[in-house]
């Protein structure tokens, strides 16, 4: 429960913080503005995040949170291949519509030139389990081809998504990064289909 809570709060303060940044712009965006509309403390917020700076580092978090409330929206009889373009399609119009470009541009490049590892492709993530979840289901359904393991489906689809997203990054959002996914995901990945 403990450690329900604080992740609770943690995502809390990161969820807040992407909104304003959002709004308001990375530097327009102070520790006092995140605290205030997160409902918690400096003592909390200090906690968790050092500086504000951080804060660019949980974007896995924020995607987390919302890849759970689109599993609890899913139909649980939609077929398996139309789950994934489906989470690809609702994820990527989030994204354009809430995360601001030039932090997700900068987001990614701080990852490519990083000595840590990079929280996007931590396998403990929620988007990682429930893609699984989903690929293996498609398996067993005949929806999703069996002769490829569920990890390298994975692996494919979340190469994919990062794809689109960095081509968005570097055409300066010029066109709806949702639409572009719902056109190009189901070719990038009709090679899986069962």
């Amino acid at each position: 429960m403990e450690k329900d809570t604080k992740k609770g709060m943690k995502s809390r303060i990161a969820s807040a913080a992407w909104q304003l940044f959002y709004e308001k712009g990375y530097n327009g965006t102070t520790v006092d503005d995140i605290i205030e509309l997160s409902g918690t403390s400096k003592g909390s917020f200090y906690y968790y995040f050092s500086t504000k700076d951080e804060l660019l580092n949980t974007l896995s978090l924020i995607l987390d949170d919302y890849y759970e409330e689109l599993e609890k929206k899913m139909d649980p009889e939609m077929n398996s291949f139309s789950k994934l373009l489906y989470l690809n399609y609702e994820t990527h119009t989030m994204m354009e519509e809430k995360i601001s470009i030039d932090l997700l541009a900068s987001l990614y490049s701080t990852q490519l030139v990083s000595e840590r590892e990079s929280h996007l492709l931590d396998q403990n993530r929620n988007y990682y389990r429930l893609v699984n979840q989903i690929v293996d289901e498609g398996q067993k359904r005949g929806e999703i081809r069996p002769d490829v393991t569920v990890s390298e489906v994975t692996r494919y689809y979340a190469m994919c998504e990062r794809a689109l997203v960095s081509d968005w990054c570097l055409n300066k959002g010029r066109y709806s990064l949702g639409e572009y996914s719902r056109e190009c995901m189901p070719i990038m990945m009709e090679h899986f289909r069962g």
